[in-house]
């Protein structure tokens, strides 16, 4: 995938500064989530940390770049849910303010780190071999997802102060995920297009 031209996302050392700056993002998400994990039971564990598994699937998307391969149902999985939990934490955390809730430093250090999760992945679309079934089977895991965070309480945590507009996050976190998945599936055909020279 490594670009020889002049695309400077495919640059190998634009790809290397992406994975210097993702890897430990998404270490440190993980530990940002480390208590809710371990009031987690097992069998939800997989679907708690959204934005450092987002941030994971895109290492492992870049990597395979370093070595000129496509993974296109990581691909698929990467660009939608940097998209989704990208928007998603800023407009949370954004929410929390407007009810009242102090914005301290690490807020507006997830704001800008949550923008630029929703960016990146979608920077790299023309780069992505992405098929309809892949997004399909990526729809079911992001769905199913929202089953697991708003069905059986587990999402991630947010303020107290908008707790009580439970049903209506929930409501917002459905549609967001559908808006992610049609994103990436118009950049995909646009990508397509371009590449049949349309």
């Amino acid at each position: 995938m490594i670009d020889k031209g002049y695309n400077l996302l495919g640059q190998k050392w634009a790809i290397i500064l992406l994975l210097v700056i993702n890897i430990p993002g998404t270490i440190y998400g993980y530990i940002w989530y480390e208590s809710q994990l371990a009031a987690t039971p097992a069998v939800f564990l997989i679907f708690v940390p959204d934005s450092p598994t987002a941030s994971l699937f895109f290492v492992i998307v870049l990597t395979a770049f370093l070595f000129r391969k496509n993974i296109p149902l990581v691909e698929a999985l990467a660009a939608v849910t940097l998209f989704k939990y990208g928007i998603w934490a800023v407009v949370m955390i954004v929410w929390a303010a407007l009810e009242g809730s102090p914005l301290r430093w690490d807020h507006y250090m997830l704001i800008g780190s949550h923008l630029g999760m929703a960016v990146q992945g979608l920077l790299y679309a023309p780069y992505y071999r992405i098929k309809g079934w892949h997004l399909a089977l990526v729809a079911v895991w992001t769905l199913h997802n929202d089953v697991i965070d708003y069905i059986y309480g587990m999402h991630p945590y947010v303020s107290r102060l908008i707790l009580p507009y439970y049903q209506e996050i929930a409501y917002f976190t459905f549609w967001l995920s559908i808006s992610s998945l049609l994103v990436v599936y118009m950049l995909n055909k646009i990508q397509q297009k371009r590449t049949l020279g349309f």
